[in-house]
């Protein structure tokens, strides 16, 4: 044992013995005889500490997951408990409903909640990873982001349990998503103009890598095909779900010579893009084209006209993952591994009957 090693020897934390698939049960003594490091090292590993040569810790994380060693829970901690929090991006009111259901729960709980921003990825740094490891927060919550099987399994040997909240793509099974009926809001955003009368109705979802965009857009087709009316493709667009997406492309449909009468945008930040393109163009809304957004966020009922919009739960979102992630942290199993929370459409003064042709 070197000096370094002798230093950190203290802080070696063997669990216990929990078993692995056929292997007995695995304890770090025996990951580090078959690994061929110290103790100490593995338990380096195990805490997310960075001096660890890459290499080192690379053998000791198949050795790890070989074994299927997984640390034991309800291991008494020193600080205060944690949450992690991570957004694909963080800079929305959207992301502001996410945080204040995550606090509802977390907050009488007196659990901390240490918020991650990815800059717009959907899967996180092996960094950010290292760095929850040496946290050992209670969970996490991904929050249009998710882990690669590598990251997924690092997580499940430190028995760090994680949620997803609005997936960016499929989970594999046993990875607990919560979610809303995202194809159910297409299709009643859809109807909903379809209704008043309109035909050409375009979509500006969010992006086209995103599994809530794709659902959302199938909900419209979905639609128009009930109503007899055959998609056009140039009127399917694939936003970024912001104010700059929803603008660039509604200048783009508005201005064709035959332009949507009403468009379904997929968040209201990307209806106030399509909101303030048409006022350029000298269009009114609703007399000259409609205009659809989803999320509900507080500010669209008080817009001029106040928007018709698909309320998203996104604030029971966050505290149905917030339960369930404590609940998993306590050794518990969810009745459900996937919830989807209903939508509803909220209609308001931003949609009408079409102009007169």
């Amino acid at each position: 044992m070197t000096s370094s090693d002798a230093s950190d020897a203290h802080t070696v934390d063997d669990d216990g013995p929990v078993a692995g698939a056929g292997r007995g049960n695995p304890t770090i003594a025996l990951i580090a005889a078959e690994a061929g490091v110290s103790v100490p090292t593995v338990s380096k590993v195990l805490n997310g500490r960075t001096d660890v040569a890459a290499v080192t810790r690379a053998r000791v994380e198949e050795v790890i997951d070989r074994y299927q060693y997984r640390r034991r829970r309800g291991r008494t901690t020193t600080g205060p408990g944690l949450l992690d929090l991570v957004f694909h991006e963080l800079d929305s009111a959207w992301a502001t409903q996410i945080i204040k259901g995550v606090e509802e729960v977390a907050g009488p709980a007196r659990i901390g909640v240490v918020l991650s921003e990815l800059g717009g990825a959907h899967r996180p740094r092996q960094e950010w990873l290292d760095d929850v490891l040496a946290r050992r927060p209670r969970g996490v919550i991904l929050v249009l982001s998710d882990l690669d099987p590598a990251q997924r399994r690092q997580l499940e040997t430190r028995s760090i349990p994680f949620v997803v909240v609005d997936t960016a793509g499929e989970q594999p099974p046993g990875v607990p998503v919560v979610g809303s009926a995202n194809w159910a809001g297409g299709l009643a955003a859809t109807r909903h103009l379809l209704s008043l009368g309109h035909r050409r109705v375009a979509v500006i979802s969010g992006p086209v890598d995103v599994l809530c965009s794709r659902a959302r857009i199938d909900g419209y087709r979905s639609a128009l095909d009930e109503a007899g009316i055959a998609v056009d493709p140039t009127l399917v667009r694939y936003g970024d779900f912001f104010v700059n997406g929803g603008y660039r492309h509604g200048l783009e449909l508005l201005s064709r010579p035959d332009r949507p009468t009403a468009i379904f945008a997929g968040s209201d930040f990307q209806a106030l893009g399509v909101m303030r393109a048409a006022r350029e163009l000298g269009l009114r809304i609703p007399e000259d084209v409609s205009i659809v957004g989803y999320d509900d966020l507080p500010v669209t009922e008080w817009l001029g006209p106040a928007l018709t919009t698909v309320h998203q739960p996104l604030h029971e979102m966050a505290a149905t993952a917030t339960r369930m992630v404590l609940a998993l942290a306590r050794g518990e199993s969810p009745t459900n591994q996937r919830i989807d929370l209903a939508t509803e459409l909220v209609v308001r003064e931003s949609t009408a009957p079409p102009p007169p042709a």
